[in-house]
């Protein structure tokens, strides 16, 4: 059906194309239902913008249209001439001898809406009915009034839609005014089944007996016709149309509305003088207090918003209160076009005037938008809101962020990198403190529809000033704000901005914003490097370990956990060494591995840690060494000022191969310090063979030899032993001033180990010591 119907819109554009009129519509499919006998019915798109509109058409050429020609004329220059928001809005038209195109706005027949409503609950069907009604008796009564005109054809075929859901009147094809040239000849009877509707008056003395009466006489009547149709579609005409016009009685009104029967009976009045008029049916369903059969439109739930929308602007703050609260109570009863097209943009033009109501009027606009289909939600919903960040009323800007979680994944990255964004970012400045805390509360929100340039530079820089906010809560915000967008900005950027970031977070005086730098830096642990945890990311938490909030502290050390816990399995992937020595020293050949002992003895207590502390200190001085340094002798140097002690081994030369993997180390009598007689003696008897040089025993002298030497190296070492007991090495002072009063020594438990001086020897042991190795030597000789 629908393909024959675009085959039809498609012949018709060609022969008026043919015909070389330029028409300012393109013609879509046909929507008439056949109920009107005079034109036809299409969607079209309007050429200049592609907005939809209406046509009606009227061909002239087929014989049973030839008569009706005039009152399609009629039609075409009363509906140009007359305009009212309640009345068909004429647009363009384009006639010919033959035809005439009439472009209006997009509407549908009312039949075929009374057959959608059908279905609906009697309660819902009976508003809907009564506030089309309002708005066809207010366009009946502006035309009977002002006009001074009678419509002359009102039924449901004169009725239209609109996509709002209002009731729009058309029909003009009989409207005639008392004072024009022709009004004494209404071509009224011209129109198909005229006599059926026609007033009792004119069925019986014809069309020309109207200009005896009010204008609203002959629309009253029908008016009264229109209700029983519209309640009742299932019943004939009531029996009153008929001689003797007896009066409606109450059990034929059938779904008429109890409180609007009595206005019925009055508008199907057989006396025009008597009889209700469009204007008074409409003062009476708007009367609240006149009793009985009265406001039953001023009581109806749809005709209360309109009227409060239509008078929003002008009213106080009390009563747009008051209307804001009814429209959210009642908004999810509302017919889905009434809240798109109707309720919807009024709210938005509203907003556009601000003030304190926006915050009441934007949760509605998007509520309404919800019925609104994906394909025009960015037209009618998004493109209002998105105009209004340009407003400087701060109480539309905080409803805008407020709800912007309803609207935000809607809006695409040029919408909100050109249009939002420049005004947006104005809030970071703001006077006002909870705008700025409102903007940055947004921002989360479009950072995924941030350019590269705008979230990596422009947007830093307005966090960096927000970090030195005089709101506490402002510079948490911030702080949370960086923790969330960390993952998402450059890594040049992650490594310049965010540690600095956070730091500055920790130092603040505000409990919950060091709370935060600690969370933020635990929420972007991705984004650090090994390096840059155990380097800047720790070293900058630590002061919180101790800081004077248990708040602060408790989340510093789960912070800290987190890190050991990267940074340990981090390092289970590290060689154990990056060092590579060769056979053992440095330079020979393979990788270096530490002792086994080395690496278990791991320290786990302070008093522990002392002791390997020294135990590596001494232990260090030998395996540092090159192996240059092994090749050469010891020797003290005197720009140092430090006496070489007795008792220490005298400079040797180690003669040993090049790529010795191993070191002997000679014995205690041989590194000590050998007179010239013992040194030629171990050479006689060591040989000149050079490959014993670094053998034990190699240069081992005689018992006889040693015994010669040893008073001598004795009484050295006695006054060595004097010389230490006389001063002090580490210099004149105690190591420790006890009477510092002022100084920390709690770390001190015990007091230092005394140095055991050696006691020196008598000079008569030291006399028949060497008595006794002299006789040893002369025994020796013989």
């Amino acid at each position: 059906m629908d393909y024959l119907r675009t085959l039809g819109s498609a012949a018709v554009s060609s022969l008026v194309q043919k015909s070389g009129l330029n028409l300012p519509f393109t013609l879509g499919g046909k929507v008439d239902d056949g109920s009107n006998e005079i034109w036809t019915l299409y969607d079209g798109t309007k050429r200049d913008d592609g907005s939809p509109v209406s046509v009606f058409e009227f061909d002239a050429s087929g014989p049973s249209k030839r008569n009706s020609t005039p009152l399609a004329k009629n039609a075409l220059r009363k509906l140009r001439a007359t305009r009212h928001p309640d009345v068909l809005k004429f647009m363009d038209a384009v006639e010919t001898d033959t035809t005439i195109h009439i472009m209006t706005e997009r509407v549908r027949p009312l039949r075929s809406s009374l057959q959608t409503w059908s279905s609906k609950s009697a309660k819902e069907r009976e508003e809907w009915l009564l506030w089309g009604l309002h708005r066809i008796s207010v366009a009946l009564a502006f035309v009977n009034g002002p006009c001074a005109s009678t419509h002359g054809n009102m039924r449901v075929q004169s009725i239209f839609i609109s996509p709002s859901g209002e009731w729009k009147l058309g029909g003009f094809e009989a409207l005639s005014n008392h004072k024009d040239d022709m009004s004494g000849y209404y071509i009224g009877s011209s129109l198909p089944d005229s006599m059926k509707y026609a007033s009792p008056e004119v069925k019986k003395s014809g069309w020309s007996v109207l200009r005896e009466h009010d204008p609203g006489a002959l629309d009253g009547y029908a008016l009264g016709l229109l209700l029983n149709s519209v309640f009742n579609p299932s019943f004939s005409l009531p029996p009153t149309t008929e001689p003797p016009h007896p009066p409606p009685v109450a059990s034929s009104r059938g779904a008429l509305p109890a409180g609007l029967f009595p206005s019925f009976k009055r508008l199907l009045n057989p006396n025009p003088k008597g009889r209700l008029t469009p204007k008074g049916f409409l003062e009476i369903g708007m009367a609240e207090t006149a009793g009985e059969g009265s406001g039953f439109f001023a009581n109806n739930n749809l005709v209360k918003i309109c009227s409060g929308l239509d008078n929003f602007n002008i009213a106080s703050d009390a009563e747009k209160g008051m209307f804001l609260r009814t429209l959210k109570e009642s908004a999810s009863s509302f017919p889905p076009e009434f809240a798109c097209h109707r309720v919807l943009p009024s709210l938005i033009s509203a907003l556009e005037f601000g003030g304190a109501s926006a915050a009441a009027i934007l949760p509605l606009v998007l509520q309404m938008g919800k019925n609104v289909a994906s394909a025009d939600y960015s037209t009618q919903v998004l493109a209002p809101l998105t105009k209004l960040f340009a407003s400087p009323d701060r109480g539309t800007r905080m409803a805008l962020i407020d709800h912007m979680e309803e609207y935000a994944d809607k809006l695409d990255k040029k919408t909100v990198t050109d249009k939002i964004w420049p005004h947006l970012q104005t809030g970071f400045t703001d006077t006002v403190a909870v705008i700025r805390e409102a903007t940055v509360r947004s921002i989360i929100l479009l950072a995924p529809n941030f350019s590269d340039r705008i979230l990596n530079n422009d947007l830093l820089r307005h966090l960096a000033k927000m970090q030195s906010d005089p709101e506490a809560s402002i510079r948490t915000n911030t702080c949370i704000l960086l923790g969330r967008l960390g993952p998402t900005l450059g890594y040049n950027t992650k490594r310049k901005v965010l540690v600095p970031a956070f730091s500055r977070a920790l130092k603040d005086p505000f409990e919950h914003a060091r709370v935060a730098g600690l969370m933020a830096f635990m929420a972007t642990i991705d984004c650090f490097e090994p390096d840059e945890l155990a380097t800047k990311v720790v070293p900058s938490i630590s002061p919180s370990l101790v800081d004077k909030e248990k708040l602060v502290r408790d989340q510093a050390f789960k912070a800290i956990e987190i890190f050991m816990k990267k940074l340990e399995s981090h390092a289970a992937t590290l060689p154990e060494t990056a060092i590579v020595e060769i056979g053992g020293l440095p330079g020979g050949p393979g990788p270096w591995a530490p002792p086994a002992a080395a690496q278990a003895n791991l320290v786990n207590s302070a008093t522990g840690a002392a002791g390997a502390l020294a135990g590596w200190a001494i232990s260090s001085l030998g395996k540092k060494l090159v192996s240059a340094d092994l090749q050469t002798a010891i020797s003290s140097s005197p720009n140092l000022g430090i006496d070489r002690p007795i008792s220490a081994p005298p400079p040797m030369t180690l003669n040993q191969p090049s790529g010795s993997s191993s070191v002997t180390r000679p014995s205690p009598l041989a590194v000590v310090s050998t007179p010239d007689v013992l040194r030629s003696s171990s050479l006689a008897l060591g040989g000149a063979s050079k490959a014993k040089g670094m053998q034990l025993g190699a240069h081992k002298a005689p018992a006889s030899a040693s015994v010669a030497v040893f008073p001598t190296e004795l009484e050295e070492e006695m006054s060595a032993a004097t010389s230490i007991e006389a001063g002090n090495p580490w210099g004149n002072d105690d190591l420790m001033d006890v009477n510092a009063d002022d100084d920390d020594w709690s770390a001190f438990e015990t007091a230092p180990a005394q140095i055991a001086v050696p006691k020196p020897v008598s000079a008569v042991a030291t006399q028949s010591l060497r008595n006794g190795m002299a006789s040893a030597h002369n025994q020796g000789q013989h």
